[in-house]
């Protein structure tokens, strides 16, 4: 599976819109190569690099398996009108908010902001507000494939 975005390349700048200093619309997402028999995706974004531990900014599971993209800004909802659910994000050990939350790192070196996309065989059915560690354990024995994309920040602030 090939996971890219018509806003960066990969290991490329993240445009300043989607992230947390001007913006902070999610970036549109397009995969292709999706195997057969999928039946859904989920989708966790993380920077490896936040000083605390690895920091959660998007989780969004019951992507139809139809879908073979996301556009640019996609709403802050528990459910989208496709049936997609938002999970919890914005910490290390503490998720309070929904939906997509850019990059937005101390000053510094850029960090890495990674998108992991997966196919599933069927979907998590899981009520909204769910944690990356609660997607990925519903998920363990579902996976078909998985995809990355990662692009990179610095903030402009000092």
């Amino acid at each position: 599976m090939d996971l890219t975005s018509p806003a960066f390349a990969e290991a490329g700048p993240i445009p300043v819109g989607h992230t947390g200093e001007d913006g902070d619309r999610s970036p549109p997402l397009r995969w292709r190569q999706v195997p057969a028999g999928t039946a859904a995706f989920a989708l966790v974004m993380e920077d490896p690099d936040a000083p605390p531990g690895t920091w959660v900014h998007w989780v969004l599971y019951d992507i139809p398996g139809t879908a073979r993209e996301l556009p640019e800004a996609v709403e802050r909802r528990e459910e989208l009108p496709d049936g997609s659910r938002h999970g919890l994000c914005w910490g290390v050990d503490r998720f309070e908010r929904l939906g997509y939350h850019g990059p937005l790192p101390p000053p510094g070196p850029a960090h890495r902001y990674v998108f992991h996309l997966y196919a599933l065989d069927q979907p998590l059915r899981l009520p909204s507000g769910r944690t990356a560690r609660q997607v990925r354990e519903a998920m363990a024995s579902h996976v078909l494939a998985e995809a990355t994309l990662t692009g990179l920040y610095a903030a402009r602030r000092s």
